[in-house]
């Protein structure tokens, strides 16, 4: 019996023999065997259903993972009879039908009650699936106490094929830093577990450009799939300004407040649209309505702030661990620019997901919607980070740079709100020439982030908001990001002062450069700085910073080199800033180090 089983701690013997053998009933192919010559009907409809070639998944659904908190043997999600709270999913957002975006994918929460079929057990099964995009999506959670997974076919319209691998963690030991959504707790026959159930969305990459017309899914024991569907191209677009989201603190509380965030943009276009995320969060945030301007001064709009829909309403609820897009808005945003997008909470948020350190000042408003407004007058709090908003996208453009990093990359120690981080002096660079492509360039910097190991443990309210690991927020602060075509990574230094062996973070880049490659961006590595004189820089973490900038050197993983290393070091004393880019403090570099480390860059290595 798997090991989690045991928690299901008063089941009787005669409880535990028929959860076993329900176990050994959808494990066990001998046993299925038997069951399709004992039940000649139902074999006989699974073999007409094979020779009518792939089907919708919800034709497939063959087990049953939620259960009304009343009546908790309605279903046996792991063959133990542990479930899914269909209260829980209710109080996260996830109803039956609803429509969520999660990591840019379009996915729906089957349209089923409590006690129906709602999964697919993962046998090999054929399923109808259509659409162009960069990648498959799959919502899943394993049930073996482990990781579950195994191969699949993508097959596409014409006749061409591609493999992947799809990987399911346990929805109930399962990394909370990479789930979807965690679940208040896990129902069983004989009563609720106080544990986190979670759910999970993982892509994998197809054929870009083919049309997909069905998918085979793996054959793995315990893979159970939800939903699926082609990730869309987010072609046209470019991505202008992003934040990776750090964590999920209190706030406020803010009730029927209005939120005017200060962005600062890197490309133009005549369009735009906007993206908010739920992430980490337990519960739905509601956003009343939102408005995008060009800032004057302060909180104030140039000129009267532009409404922007969702699906052509004025708002939008988002689930726990969801996004939501705007629609696509005529509005001209200037490149180099600052942009006050406002939106406002008509409902009370006592926790919100956050990117903490903004280096900039955005405003709260007194009671009220006054997203319209021009004045700053209904703006008296100033915000210094940024909730919940996490992308704006221009139309046109060749595609973004992102640039995945930690508090350097983030601007700590650069002048508020003044935009001298690495990367804005990065994208000025880049609309000042003609050389290569004018790239949109997307900080993803979270000051405090490490390559291999998490200081926000991905689930829950947090007073840490220094992020997941660099390995498990690549997926959404890299590969989901809008049109993304090159990646740099530049972490690492966070990792050795707090005791991370050089081999630990160069196993951690290497990853990272393997899941980029595969999804076919272009991937580049920046050295780690130095930081002697810094309370936690001593002589050992300095050699395991060498340690790692040697393999990085080495060529050996990436595509190309940024030697920011080489660029900030005192050439008198290697292991410290040259006092001329230090900030002060030893670690972060001032504005001028920031725009030396920018200045170095040869835009040529950004391009294949």
């Amino acid at each position: 019996m798997r090991s989690h089983t045991q928690s299901y701690a008063v089941l009787s013997g005669r409880e535990r023999e028929e959860s076993e053998l329900r176990r050994r009933v959808w494990s066990s192919a001998v046993v299925l065997a038997v069951f399709a010559v004992l039940v000649p009907g139902v074999s006989a409809q699974a073999a007409a259903e094979r020779r009518a070639g792939p089907l919708p998944l919800e034709r497939l659904f063959d087990n049953t993972a939620v259960s009304d908190d009343a009546r908790p043997a309605q279903a046996d999600f792991d063959g133990a009879g542990g479930s899914l709270s269909a209260q829980a999913l209710s109080a996260a957002g996830w109803t039956p039908g609803r429509a969520l975006t999660v990591q840019g994918a379009r996915l729906t929460w089957p349209k089923r009650q409590p006690g129906q079929a709602d999964n697919v057990l993962a046998a090999g099964q054929d399923v109808k699936v259509q659409g162009r995009g960069d990648a498959l999506a799959f919502l899943v959670a394993g049930t073996d106490g482990f990781d579950v997974g195994g191969a699949g076919t993508v097959s596409y319209t014409g006749g061409a094929r591609s493999t992947y691998s799809l990987t399911a963690p346990d929805w109930r030991t399962g990394p909370l830093a990479t789930k979807a959504v965690a679940l208040s707790h896990i129902n069983t026959p004989n009563g609720q577990l106080a544990e986190r159930a979670r759910l999970y969305v993982i892509t994998v990459p197809i054929l870009a450009g083919r049309e997909v017309a069905s998918v085979r899914l793996p054959r793995a024991t315990g893979l159970h799939v939800f939903a699926l569907a082609v990730r869309a191209p987010a072609t046209g677009w470019t991505g202008t300004w992003a934040a990776a989201t750090g964590g999920y603190p209190t706030v406020g509380p803010w009730t029927d407040r209005t939120l005017r965030l200060v962005v600062h943009t890197s490309a133009g276009g005549p369009r735009v649209r906007l993206r908010f995320d739920n992430t980490f969060a337990a519960a739905p945030v509601r956003i009343g309505r939102a408005t995008v301007a060009v800032q004057a001064a302060g909180a104030a709009a140039k000129a009267t702030p532009v409404r922007v829909l969702f699906r052509g309403a004025a708002g939008v609820e988002i689930p726990a661990g969801a996004q939501a897009y705007s629609d696509p808005l005529g509005f001209r945003v200037p490149a180099d620019s600052n942009l006050l997008v406002s939106f406002h909470l008509p409902g009370t948020v006592p926790a919100t997901p956050v990117h903490r350190l903004a280096q900039q000042r955005s405003y709260v408003s007194a009671p009220g919607d006054h997203a319209a407004d021009v004045s700053a007058s209904a703006y008296p709090t100033v915000l210094t980070s940024w909730p919940l908003l996490t992308g704006v996208d221009v139309s046109g453009g060749p595609g973004s740079v992102v640039l995945l990093g930690d508090s350097i990359t983030d601007g700590e120690k650069s002048t508020t709100d003044a935009n001298r981080r690495w990367p804005n002096v990065l994208a000025t660079r880049l609309l000042n020439q003609n050389v290569v492509p004018r790239y949109g360039v997307l900080n993803q910097g979270i000051s405090g982030n490490r390559v291999v190991s998490d200081r926000y443990p991905g689930d829950g309210v947090s007073t840490d908001t220094a992020g997941v690991s660099a390995l498990y927020r690549f997926d959404r602060d890299v590969l989901a990001q809008t049109s993304a075509r090159t990646a740099v990574v530049f972490e690492g230094i966070n990792d050795v002062r707090w005791g991370t062996t050089a081999e630990q973070v160069i196993a951690g880049l290497r990853a990272i450069a393997d899941r980029g490659h595969t999804r076919g961006l272009r991937m580049l590595a920046a050295t780690i700085l130095p930081c002697e004189g810094e309370a936690r820089c001593t002589a050992a973490v300095d050699a395991e910073r060498v340690a790692v900038n040697q393999w990085i050197r080495s060529g050996t993983a990436f595509d190309g080199v940024l030697d920011f290393d080489a660029v900030a070091r005192d050439p008198a004393r290697p292991s410290r800033l040259l006092p001329a880019y230090d900030s002060g403090d030893y670690l972060h570099p001032g504005d001028a180090g920031l725009a030396a480390l920018a200045r170095s860059v040869d835009l040529r290595a950004l391009v294949r």
